[in-house]
């Protein structure tokens, strides 16, 4: 449901899209899903050869033209039984910046630290 226009590569590097999908569980309670999807550059463009039994790895010639590169989405998605688009937006949105701007933490760090992180109880006790 994150990429309902499917999974594939392509040479340009588009924006990042947004949208929410409700779905519904087996009792009938909804499940916001915010979907956040942008593209990532792909290390390597072009399969890797390998020697068969007993052969040599033959060297090719390197070549002027070099291969074109690739973006594939990734997306981050976030589940809710809150109705908060705006908010799941800018939440997804800001980790997302903080992925792009290369701040030497990797997106798994980030959304790991997120998740056992403690928040205050408005008026109460932490």
């Amino acid at each position: 449901f994150c990429q309902p226009s499917g999974w594939q590569l392509f040479t340009e590097r588009n924006p990042p899209t947004f949208f929410v999908a409700v779905l519904t569980d087996i009792n009938s309670e909804r499940h916001y899903c915010a979907c956040f999807t942008f593209w990532e550059a792909v290390e390597s463009a072009q399969p890797q050869s390998h020697p068969r039994n007993g052969e040599e790895e033959e060297e090719e010639p390197s070549s002027p033209v070099q291969p074109a590169q690739l973006f594939a989405p990734k997306s981050l998605v976030l589940v809710s039984r809150l109705d908060h688009a705006e908010v799941f937006r800018n939440s997804l949105g800001l980790i997302y910046t903080i992925y792009v701007d290369g701040l030497s933490v990797s997106l798994e760090n980030v959304i790991g630290n997120l998740l056992t992180c403690t928040i205050p109880i408005t008026g109460g006790a932490q």
